[in-house]
């Protein structure tokens, strides 16, 4: 899949939204038909794919009973419009990322993923486990909508620069698209943040309006294209270490479903969650084969120094969350906070030991 066949297909950020004047959801014979708007670019690996299948899956699974269709990035409403399209009854589901929409709750952020955060299996123990479904739903209950997990894409990339990175002096200036509280994070180190849809990443590279990107990794990467303008490619990310999709839908109207509809939804997003992450342990590691060994992209780690800032930095915006006057985003931080420092346990004593084993020891 090539890059320009996205764009062309995405509607990207600042389309025309003409298509809200599409018809209301139909019901016929018992039967309702929903539609869901996207931030992803058609066919979009991994992303896009996996909210097309979410909505097939529950079509199926309901034997057309629910109908879900999928209108993606632009197509109804510019991407980073789609949440206040279910708010404002335009669609009756979005999506998207939680933390696209920090300006509505700072809160949100924490449920797509926090710089220094949690891990995929570690978010899924805090929402599931731990209290932090209840939390966002007291989140979105202020705009009458509903929130799920619907896909991990597990730790992602750190971005592609045009200029190698030597030491944290080197990012002073630099102009970085990154979303949510990692963006905040590489503002305290000096970047000059901003946030933009998938399909209009490239040619703000290209026509130098940016400095340096991330999105996902190289599974989304290669097909976005950023190997073409920029060859240093930085991993891992620390500001976005397990980050989570969501569906969002019109709460009022999911009540109003039959309990098993209501079932059929949160089950298959529950599986979607699952399937997506799947998606990208598997082919981020054949991207980036494509992109080292047929575009010439050199592979790198951040400095150390850079890595140390970004821990700093990320406990200080964490901090100012915790000491929010916002009662519902202290507690969420809080919740955060507390979930981490136990199932970090785990992750520290148990799997990162067994990895680093496994990397110094075994060989086929």
């Amino acid at each position: 899949m090539d890059r320009r066949s996205f764009i062309r297909k995405a509607g990207v950020l600042g389309a025309g939204a003409a298509a809200t004047t599409l018809a209301a959801p139909a019901v016929a014979q018992g039967n309702i038909t929903w539609r869901m708007v996207t931030t992803w670019p058609k066919n979009f690996p991994g992303l896009g794919v996996g909210a097309q299948r979410l909505a097939d899956r529950i079509t199926a699974a309901s034997g057309g009973e629910l109908t879900i269709q999928v209108f993606s990035a632009g197509e109804m409403v510019p991407p980073l419009q789609s949440l206040d399209a279910v708010i404002d009854g335009t669609a009756e589901m979005s999506h998207g990322a939680a933390y696209y929409w920090q300006n509505k709750s700072p809160a949100l952020s924490f449920f797509t993923g926090v710089p220094y955060g949690m891990t995929t299996p570690e978010l899924t123990a805090w929402v599931r486990y731990m209290g932090g479904q209840e939390i966002w739903d007291e989140i979105y209950d202020q705009f009458g909508v509903q929130g799920f997990l619907s896909g991990n894409t597990g730790t992602q990339t750190g971005g592609w620069f045009r200029d190698e990175l030597k030491s944290l002096d080197d990012v002073k200036g630099v102009r970085f698209r990154t979303p949510g509280l990692g963006g905040r994070v590489w503002e305290k180190l000096g970047a000059t943040v901003t946030n933009m849809a998938a399909g209009e990443i490239f040619q703000a590279l290209q026509s130098g309006t940016l400095d340096a990107a991330e999105f996902v990794g190289p599974y989304n990467d290669l097909a976005l294209g950023f190997h073409q303008v920029a060859k240093n490619y930085y991993m891992p990310s620390f500001v976005e270490s397990g980050l989570a999709t969501e569906l969002v839908v019109d709460k009022k109207k999911y009540q109003e479903l039959p309990e098993n509809l209501q079932a059929i939804v949160r089950d298959v997003c529950q599986a979607e969650y699952d399937q997506v992450a799947a998606d990208f342990y598997a082919n981020d590691p054949r991207a980036l084969k494509t992109l080292v060994e047929e575009h010439g992209v050199t592979v790198r780690n951040f400095p150390d120094d850079i890595m140390e800032a970004g821990a700093k930095a990320s406990v200080e915006v964490v901090e100012e969350l915790r000491n929010s006057d916002d009662p519902l985003v202290k507690k969420t931080a809080e919740s955060f906070v507390e979930a981490l420092n136990l199932v970090r346990t785990r992750t520290e004593n148990i799997d990162s030991p067994y990895v680093q084993a496994r990397q110094k020891f075994l060989k086929y």
